[in-house]
């Protein structure tokens, strides 16, 4: 078969790629929690937004995605971590497919807590215990499969002793698709903590580092004028080529038991992550002599963010501080410009939000189950609408044509947000 024919045959194969309108990832097409410019996005919230359909689900903590007209969503099944396929129109379910054995610990229910990831025809489904498979999202039908403790050589232990990361409380961190390449943190030995795999056949392409995997995804940003793959790990924040893995810088950050959560937000050349140990830190990415550096700009303790990751909009970073508050931080200096609280039914270790740019506003959905809509901007302004839409939760949804899709500890939810 030539290069030439290989596209269409993919595509009679494996069904059409993401659309527009698709949120096919972890916080969406741009991994960053920003819904694109070209999707209708409301600009005040319904008191009573209308609930299209209502289906349950098992115990889980995985986030749904919405692609190829479907809404995949994970769950534990009896048993075992399940990959379910649903109508995004109706919630009837459409195919589901065992994954791995659930996992259980002592910090929440038994199952799922990776979200899956949608491309061109497959869906891609990350167990806690470091089993990752690629499925054809028409029937659910295994296209490749790899273990990360099996291929890779991690160790997967559990909540045992002093085991960090995900060895101790599961692979929580959703892969990430660039090109042809799925990037993964698969935490293995002998240069197998990050891995790219080419997304068709699982086929290593290149492998790179020895980093403990924790549990933030990754992401791709280019900075310094260079496509580089950016990681949090148990040993701290680098970023590697993403061409062929080489490092290109490293900054140590390091905690009691790699609680490493956030998902890593750009800000320009500036990176920030954060732990409820170390605080919110800011670190500016550049080049010197054609090499790369690292430098740690600012720390910021009275806004750190434990494991809700925040969003950047302009030169500032929203998120969820240690006090169950939002919070707006200046990237160039880590300066907090305001704190509103009222976000969070949780205590402050388990405080939970997750955050959607929406144009100039942020659209929030509170671990009580709660939307707020408030403008995004430095200067501290009243709220524009609040509505119960579920119940507990540490969702982050997924947006599509006007509707929400939102998981909480019972039910998968269609709540629809624009006439």
């Amino acid at each position: 078969m030539t290069s030439l024919t290989f596209p269409a045959f993919v595509c009679v194969l494996f069904g059409h790629a993401a659309v527009a309108s698709d949120w096919p990832q972890w916080r969406g097409p741009g991994r960053d929690g920003h819904v694109p410019d070209a999707i209708s996005v409301p600009s005040n919230l319904p008191s009573e937004p209308k609930i299209l359909w209502r289906v349950k689900v098992g115990d889980g903590l995985a986030s749904p995605i919405v692609a190829d007209e479907k809404v995949f969503h994970l769950d534990n099944h009896e048993g075992r971590e399940t990959l379910h396929a649903l109508d995004s129109k109706t919630g009837n379910e459409l195919w589901s497919a065992s994954i791995d054995e659930a996992f259980k610990d002592s910090q929440s229910v038994a199952g799922p807590r990776c979200t899956p990831v949608f491309d061109s025809g497959r869906v891609y489904a990350q167990s806690c215990r470091g089993e990752l498979q690629c499925r054809a999202s028409r029937d659910g039908k295994l296209v490749w499969r790899v273990n990360y403790v099996t291929n890779f050589g991690a160790v997967f232990i559990g909540e045992k002793g002093a085991a960090q990361g995900a060895a101790r409380h599961g692979y929580n961190g959703s892969p990430v698709i660039d090109g042809e390449g799925l990037l993964a943190l698969a935490g293995g030995t002998n240069g197998s903590g990050i891995v790219c795999l080419d997304k068709t056949s699982g086929k290593v392409l290149w492998k790179s580092q020895d980093d403990p995997a924790a549990y933030a995804p990754l992401i791709v940003a280019t900075i310094g004028g260079r496509l580089q793959v950016i990681a949090f790990t148990c040993a701290g924040l680098l970023g590697v080529d993403r061409r062929d893995g080489t490092l290109l810088w490293r900054v140590p950050l390091t905690t009691t038991f790699s609680r490493h959560v956030t998902t890593p937000t750009v800000a320009g050349d500036i990176v920030m992550v954060s732990s409820h140990e170390f605080g919110l830190v800011g670190v500016r990415v550049g080049q010197q002599d054609g090499k790369f550096t690292a430098t740690r700009l600012w720390t910021s303790k009275e806004a750190a963010i434990n494991f809700s990751s925040p969003v950047v909009v302009g030169a500032h970073l929203y998120g969820i501080g240690p006090d169950k508050n939002l919070i707006c931080v200046e990237a160039r200096t880590g300066k907090l410009e305001w704190s509103k609280p009222g976000y969070s039914v949780s205590d402050a270790g388990k405080a939970h939000a997750s955050l959607l740019v929406m144009r100039k506003n942020l659209l929030v959905l509170t671990d009580g189950g709660q939307l707020v809509m408030l403008p995004a901007v430095p200067a501290l302004t009243r709220e524009l609408g609040r509505a119960q839409v579920c119940g507990r939760n540490w969702c982050n949804p997924a947006w599509s044509d006007g509707t929400l899709f939102v998981r909480d500890s019972r039910d998968l939810l269609a709540v629809r947000l624009l006439p």
